[in-house]
């Protein structure tokens, strides 16, 4: 590797990750980090950066009104616009995952991360000059483009680094997905505070700060390796592979990972990338196809958005004065970014499947306390308060593991010839249900009143108990043995035993040591 990020091959260190498989190389952990702060963490901070701002963005729109036309906006116009501004940004997301594989196929998984900095670029100018341009149509754009730039990111880096990791830390790499999310959904609560840029007189500073993370990774990202899975495998580029796959293992023979990437291959009928439609009607994947719909589904709609609806709601009947609100708020932040941590430090000793379980599980369980807690808030003054802990319950359950496995899984549950579609599925999926909880829950929100919380806490029932029958533990498996998992129940022919037999092979290698010794030690594929 030409740049200062990527561990050096030939360093006495490196020789550890046959021995030590957990081991994980410098440029591992560059390229998921800086993968993800252009990308997932801007998708965070998108969620949470128009909450500080809302009521002055709400004064603008009235100002420019009135400059426009010479009298007030209405207040059911307001809250149009408001409500476009905000939902907007869930159809830029659905446009993006659309397009993301025509991007992958032609720019590779690195190149598409690279160019989407350039929607953030542009979401950053627009959102930050709205106000001084005096169009609220920019701000509306902005948000619509920040939208694509998320939908595309969603779907790129999980594939990204999924591909780059070895099965031994694919789990606790593909988490740095989440953590950044919700590290980015922190960033904007802190920076939305009355003393830094939620002020009305910066608030357009907030949005400006998207351009940051975007230029940190254009910096970076490019010494970074491409997938060495995708230019093995689809711009059959074995030279770049080999070096690809040396950088990220910090080891001088990758013989093993080219033979298993070789032989996976081979096992497969054709590496022609699939279509939407050829992995839908492939009876051979119909419940991965399945699983992925399901998991992402239950990702947006088990009630976490809402419960940023209810939040300061429940703040206000607790008794927290108004300026003290949004000091409690980031409890919440703090708490989803530390069971993100979490969760990616445990998840190759716990697995995908217990982490998933267990956090649909205890949202379902806390749901169901705060539903009572509601129900009873104006009869005991300190029932508030037991509320805001279910809540801060609801965060950490689902950080633990739905908020970041199932990018995981989707990246898991295919081989590379139909990893692009699935994750076009998994994000039009996505973003749908972002959609509709956005659209819905305020009229759901209205009917049953405290009761609504009723209904994820199902939806977070069945998501558990459909994951327990289906889903198997996909932990430290190849690509090809997590598909033959899934045969029986597809009811379909055991895939081509090539891969498994290559799999199965551990040549003798050796190094030299200290003391002029000679150890032999067995060599497994990281891959």
């Amino acid at each position: 590797m030409d740049g200062p990020h990527c561990t050096n091959p030939g360093s006495h260190a490196d020789l550890d990750w046959s021995i030590q498989p957990q081991r994980i190389t410098a440029c591992l952990v560059n390229a998921a980090f800086f993968g993800a702060l252009g990308s997932s963490y801007l998708y965070g901070y998108s969620l949470s950066v128009v909450n500080a701002p809302s009521l002055f963005i709400k004064t603008f729109y009235n100002k420019t009104w009135q400059e426009r036309y010479g009298e007030p906006i209405r207040a059911d116009m307001v809250t149009t616009l408001w409500s476009i501004t905000v939902s907007i940004f869930a159809i830029g997301g659905l446009l993006g995952a659309l397009c993301v594989t025509l991007l992958m196929k032609v720019l590779g998984r690195k190149g598409t991360l690279l160019l989407n900095n350039s929607f953030a670029m542009i979401s950053a100018l627009l959102l930050a000059l709205g106000e001084k341009a005096g169009s609220f149509e920019m701000l509306i754009i902005g948000r619509f483009i920040m939208g694509v730039d998320s939908g595309i990111s969603l779907s790129a880096l999980p594939m990204y680094l999924g591909e780059i990791a070895p099965r031994q830390v694919r789990g606790f790499i593909g988490q740095f997905n989440s953590i950044l999310i919700c590290l980015g959904v922190f960033t904007g609560q802190v920076l939305g505070l009355p003393e830094l840029l939620g002020q009305e007189a910066r608030w357009n500073f907030l949005f400006a700060f998207q351009a940051l993370p975007a230029l940190l990774q254009l910096c970076v990202l490019p010494f970074l390796p491409e997938s060495p899975r995708f230019l093995l495998m689809e711009r059959r580029d074995e030279a770049g592979a080999e070096k690809a796959f040396r950088d990220f293992l910090g080891k001088e023979d990758v013989s093993k990972e080219l033979e298993e990437v070789h032989a996976e291959s081979r096992a497969q009928n054709t590496m022609r990338m699939a279509s939407i439609t050829e992995l839908l009607l492939n009876p051979a994947v119909r419940w991965q196809v399945v699983t992925v719909v399901v998991t992402m589904a239950c990702y947006q709609l088990c009630g976490l958005n809402a419960i940023w609806y209810y939040t300061n709601g429940i703040l206000r009947d607790s008794g927290f004065a108004e300026n003290v609100i949004p000091y409690v708020v980031l409890s919440t932040g703090a708490v989803e970014t530390l069971a993100a941590i979490v969760s990616g430090l445990v998840i190759e000793r716990v697995g995908r499947r217990p982490l998933l379980l267990f956090g649909f599980t205890a949202m379902a369980f806390f749901f169901g306390l705060l539903t009572v807690f509601l129900n009873f808030q104006v009869s005991y003054l300190w029932m508030p308060y037991l509320s805001f802990i279910c809540i801060l319950g609801v965060i950490a359950s689902f950080c633990s593991g739905p908020g970041g496995i199932p990018f995981v899984l989707t990246g898991e549950l295919f081989e590379q010839s139909y990893r692009p579609a699935a994750f076009m599925i998994a994000g039009v999926v996505n973003w749908l249900s972002n959609f509709a909880v956005g659209l819905v829950f305020p009229f759901m929100q209205e009917a049953l009143q405290t009761n609504a919380f009723l209904v994820f806490m199902v939806v977070c029932v069945l998501g558990a108990v459909y994951l327990h029958f289906i889903l198997p533990e996909t932990k430290n498996r190849t690509f090809l043995d997590i598909s033959q998992s899934f045969a029986k129940i597809n009811k379909v022919p055991l895939p081509d035993k090539e891969m498994e037999n290559v799999l199965a092979v551990k040549p003798r290698s050796k190094q030299v040591e200290a003391n002029g010794k000679v150890l032999h030690f067995e060599v497994e594929s990281s891959f």
